[in-house]
């Protein structure tokens, strides 16, 4: 019986070891979406594929970590891999999201059997495909999007394949960042790898097995213990898509959420079936983007792993825009993909409001600026996610410039690094107060803008969405407001967008970002008087706005008329 002290140790060693790999990952990558933004994830997984242990990143790829170990398992079998292979795949119809985000996994062996498997799955900035960053909302197949990489053997048995290698760089418009990103995913795997030897090595393979086995059993303890104490029932939520890709109609969008003490079911039928555009989401994407919000659910501090996500029964539709199948594109997938996890939020906001907020900007708001930069005249591209509003809670106002739930740990790229990396000058970033945010009792937060100056020609593109249908409110509190992009040419000229692939910009072209305020909660006119003062003070709204739509009169020094407020709140 392996001992439960050393056990523990053992746990613990296996998240510093995800955790280690993550590290090396940032500090070796060559690409500022690795390195700066950590648009990235690692993970330990056990012989067959379930989760042990993660470390910080995009909860979406941690969501979904399984799906990409359980790929090499799959097309070669555990009698295929053998010690120093190292698999790459990107297959989005297998292993989630779009062709950019590209997995490397390598098994790792005690003598000859196989123990665990290492997953690190990151953004490389170009895969090829149709328009420069790969990514875009304009395609009607997937090949139009880059290469498409099934589970192949970047490495076997320790010795790299170099014409795998070749194919891929020669696909990329931005080799040199392929090759940055494929060589620190692998270091990652290198040290991981060195690591568990040692760990075996000291506790015994026995102790490790014991310890990957307990962590399961030890998360679903937690899972079906928290279920008990959610609201039961069956939960409703309806909202919708801005458009289907192929038009300009929205798309009604819904979600049944079923609870009780043996179950947490979430059953999307009845959604779009997908369509010739970048829209659409792939079944590991919508499972990983559910399972982050049932983990907010049951307990949101918990380590996350395969046994904790055993309660949770998810349906989807094959051949749905949350269920695509080969050869729909996938591009823009994170737009649907929130989508899924952002209706079971809705479903349960209102019945668990100390756990979920109202309605956030949602949308990843992300952009491809890409080009030739005229100092080194090499290719560039400034690939990134952009914070906005979050919803407010029950009990406090909404966070101001966080990223979307899906990105997680994710940062923007700082103003330095664009400003030193490419012929882009930021000429402003700061709060949206000119937008506003979804007022109420308490209100949401605020979404940003942000001035890119363009010093050279670029192609632009974007996909964002929440541009046409807000972030919703609770309880009374107002819906927020709208993300969108403008593109001011030298001329002068505004055009305001939200999907454009491949716009060409001149040098003197600006593009302004601006995401959306969150939702409120709760009625307006009940909010704190000296919070709505507060709000006057910093400039977030105006006197007029105070009155209009929280009912606080002020004097001429900014002082509460209390008995004014209160005569102005009693209207009917």
């Amino acid at each position: 019986m392996p001992n439960l002290v050393e056990m523990e140790i053992v746990r613990n060693s296996l998240i510093a070891i995800s955790e280690e790999m993550f590290t090396v990952t940032a500090k070796t990558s060559k690409s500022p979406i690795i390195y700066d933004v950590l648009d990235f994830s690692t993970g330990l997984t056990d012989a067959n594929g379930d989760v042990v242990s993660q470390a910080t990143g995009i909860p979406l790829f941690i969501g979904m970590l399984d799906f990409n170990a359980k790929a090499p398992l799959t097309k070669f079998g555990r009698d295929g891999l053998q010690p120093g292979d190292i698999i790459i795949v990107n297959d989005p119809y297998i292993s989630g999201t779009h062709l950019n985000d590209v997995a490397i996994v390598a098994p790792f062996f005690h003598k000859d059997e196989l123990l665990a498997l290492g997953v690190n799955k990151g953004h490389y900035y170009d895969i090829g495909g149709m328009v420069f960053g790969s990514w875009g909302p304009k395609g009607s197949e997937v090949y139009q999007e880059g290469v498409l990489i099934p589970p192949v053997k970047l490495y076997d048995e320790g010795e790299i394949n170099k014409d795998v290698l070749d194919l891929l760089l020669e696909n990329s418009r931005l080799p040199s960042y392929v090759l940055g990103d494929i060589e620190a995913q692998t270091a990652s795997m290198k040290l991981a790898e060195r690591r568990l030897q040692n760990l075996v090595a000291k506790y015994g393979l026995d102790t490790v097995k014991a310890t990957m086995e307990k962590i399961q059993r030890d998360g679903e303890a937690v899972a079906w213990n928290r279920l008990k104490n959610l609201p039961k029932g069956q939960f409703k939520a309806e909202d919708y898509y801005d458009d289907s890709g192929t038009s300009e109609d929205p798309m009604k969008l819904m979600v049944k959420v079923e609870i009780s003490d043996d179950k947490f079911d979430v059953d999307l039928s009845g959604n779009p079936p997908a369509v010739r555009a970048a829209i659409n989401t792939t079944y590991p994407a919508t499972v990983a983007a559910v399972r982050i919000v049932y983990a907010a659910v049951l307990d949101p501090h918990v380590r996350y792993n395969q046994g904790f996500v055993k309660p949770l029964n998810i349906t989807i539709p094959e051949n749905t825009i949350f269920n695509a199948k080969k050869p729909y594109p996938v591009g823009i997938y994170w737009e649907t993909m929130t989508y899924a996890a952002d209706l079971v939020w809705k479903a349960l906001a209102p019945h668990i409001p100390d756990r979920l907020t109202a309605g956030h900007f949602l949308s990843v708001v992300a952009e491809t600026i890409a080009g030739i930069n005229p100092r080194n005249k090499e290719s560039f591209a400034l690939v990134e996610p952009n914070p906005g509003g979050w919803g407010a809670g029950c009990d406090k106002d909404g966070e101001s410039a966080l990223v979307s739930f899906a990105d997680g740990e994710t940062f923007i790229t700082s103003v330095e690094v664009i400003e030193q990396r490419y012929p882009i000058i930021v000429e402003r970033y700061q709060l949206n107060i000119e937008d506003g945010v979804g007022h109420g009792r308490f209100r949401g937060g605020f979404g940003i803008v942000k001035d890119y100056r363009l010093l050279a020609d670029a192609e632009f593109t974007t996909a964002v969405n929440r541009s046409k249908f807000p972030p919703w409110g609770v309880e009374g509190g107002l819906p927020g407001t709208y993300n969108y992009m403008v593109i001011e040419r030298a001329d002068g000229s505004r055009t305001r967008v939200r999907k454009v692939s491949g716009e060409q910009l001149k040098a003197g072209d600006l593009v302004s970002i601006r995401t959306a305020g969150g939702g409120g909660w709760g009625d307006p006119k009940t909010r704190d008087p000296e919070k709505v003062r507060e709000d006057v003070l910093e400039g977030y709204i105006t006197v007029e706005q105070a009155l209009r739509i929280y009912g606080v009169v002020f004097r001429p020094n900014l002082e509460i008329d209390w008995e004014a407020t209160r005569m102005e709140r009693t209207k009917t």
